[in-house]
């Protein structure tokens, strides 16, 4: 039993490396793509947006169906999905093939990502759910890190094509694994909610596309429209929200309050942080005038601690209680940005290095300890939808990430050349030109920290117990006790 439910993490774990890999592998290759490709920066940029836009559309409403059909179902479709997106990717001869093929890549990632915690709660009592959180926590810090190092050393050494190919040994691997192991949970009743899955993808079509549009062209009717648009349907979302009876973001979810400040926690966090490694990478590549290979080496060593220490984080979590330990993690990352605040155009390289360790304990501290949370706060007949809904509130933070990174660079400087720094291409700014950029990237970072400062308030908040209630490390939640008292103990 003890193997099954190990062989299952390691299922879990693959699709969740693969997912990360290609969130972050792409990045350093898009130079190579636009020009191998003959396409324009707006477009390329979109290689990179899809991918997250249907991420975040469709997480929770395949979550769904692993509660219909079946988790393991639903879970091994995902790699199939996504090894057929990853070869069409590589093989793609145009950009607008390449731009679909990663849609189809997305979905079959959305698959695994909506059921993955969801299956990690089927199979794991809570008092090993930290540990399992833990552990796929190290599956997207060293995808994370895979992604970014792999992206610069295979565009340059073999090909850009690559990045996506190495998908399909890696999935089949994991393929096998999931259809030995993998079981279906019990069914229950529930409907995909159309209405709500349209507007959500509208909303972020609308805003991402007018905002990106906003980058690359500057401001004008047409793309301005597109995001008072995108806004304007937000009011209509919440109200069939409330509706249907089952909705793409899971009202009942929201009226259990450490549940509630868990999700919000993994938005802000997400909204936040991941601004600051492309803020970084820009401040690396554009001011410093390293090489975007030499950039993302100087990040490594956070992602490397935060792979190593993240399963001993989340037994920590077990034993005292998820969310203190995921709001000391949020405050460790806001410290790590303001340690990049203080960057200047020459500052030691050991101040980036410093800010990415300090950075990659609280994200080890954080991640598994907030997904634990989050399950163990959630109904069991609510797991597949709680699991797609954290990850799709994490991926919409992830998306509006990317945009507001594009949109500062591009009124800290001029618009080509914030792409071409965003972008990865090897030029260094210089003189009045170099310091402006550096002040909107201040700015982008003040953002962050405000951000990070409220999740892990947030994260503090659920830590608390209510009246009559104590920390049972077995269960990995706060019960009632049977003698309550108020001198009693956690």
């Amino acid at each position: 039993m003890r193997d099954r439910k190990d062989l299952i993490l390691v299922s879990v774990l693959v699709g969740t490396l693969m997912s990360a890999i290609d969130t972050t592998i792409v990045i350093l290759a898009l130079p190579t793509i636009t020009v191998d490709l003959h396409a324009s920066l707006v477009s390329t940029i979109w290689v990179i947006l899809i991918y997250l836009l249907l991420l975040a559309a469709f997480t929770t409403q395949l979550g769904r169906l692993g509660d219909i059909f079946g988790r393991g179902r639903m879970f091994n479709s995902g790699f199939l999905v996504f090894i057929v997106g990853s070869a069409a990717s590589g093989a793609s001869p145009t950009i607008d093939i390449l731009i679909i093929s990663r849609g189809i890549q997305a979905f079959g990632a959305a698959l695994m990502q909506a059921n993955s915690s969801a299956i990690v709660a089927d199979n794991f009592p809570p008092s090993e759910r930290g540990r399992a959180f833990g552990i796929t926590t190290m599956g997207w810090n060293i995808g994370g890190t895979l992604g970014i190092v792999l992206g610069g050393i295979i565009t340059t050494f073999i090909g850009w094509r690559y990045i996506f190919y190495i998908n399909v040994p890696i999935g089949l691997i994991g393929f096998v694994l999931a259809v030995r192991y993998v079981r279906d949970n019990n069914r229950a009743p529930s409907k995909i909610d159309v209405p709500g899955m349209v507007l959500l993808l509208s909303i972020l079509s609308l805003v991402s596309y007018g905002a990106t549009d906003i980058a690359g062209h500057g401001v004008d009717s047409f793309n301005t429209a597109l995001v008072v648009a995108g806004l304007a349907l937000i009011a209509p979302f919440i109200y069939v929200e409330r509706i249907v009876k089952f909705p793409v973001i899971e009202i009942r979810a929201f009226r259990e309050p450490r549940l509630t400040f868990s999700l919000f926690a993994a938005l802000l966090q997400a909204l936040g942080y991941l601004s600051v490694i492309f803020i970084l990478i820009m401040y690396l590549q554009g001011i410093r005038g390293f090489t975007p290979l030499t950039a993302s080496l100087l990040l490594v060593p956070g992602y490397v601690v935060a792979s190593l220490l993240a399963p001993r984080m989340g037994r920590l979590s077990d034993h005292i209680g998820a969310g203190l330990v995921a709001g000391i993690g949020i405050f460790l990352m806001a410290a790590g940005v303001l340690i990049y605040f203080t960057l200047k155009v020459n500052s030691s390289l050991y101040l980036v290095v410093l800010a990415s360790i300090v950075s990659g304990i609280g994200g080890a501290l954080f991640w598994p300890s907030n997904n634990s949370a989050v399950m163990s706060s959630a109904p069991r007949r609510l797991y597949g939808s709680v699991s797609g809904l954290l990850r799709t509130l994490s991926s919409i933070g992830t998306l509006m990430s990317y945009v507001i990174t594009i949109s500062v660079a591009s009124l800290a400087i001029p618009r080509y050349v914030a792409f071409e720094v965003f972008l990865g291409t090897n030029r260094q700014l210089t003189g009045g030109v170099s310091s402006k950029f550096l002040g909107g990237l201040h700015a982008a970072l003040l953002i962050s920290l405000v951000l990070l400062i409220f999740a892990g308030i947030l994260s503090i908040l659920k830590s608390g117990k209510k009246k009559g209630e104590a920390f049972d490390p077995e269960k990995g939640e706060f019960k009632k006790k049977i003698d309550a008292s108020p001198q009693g103990e956690d």
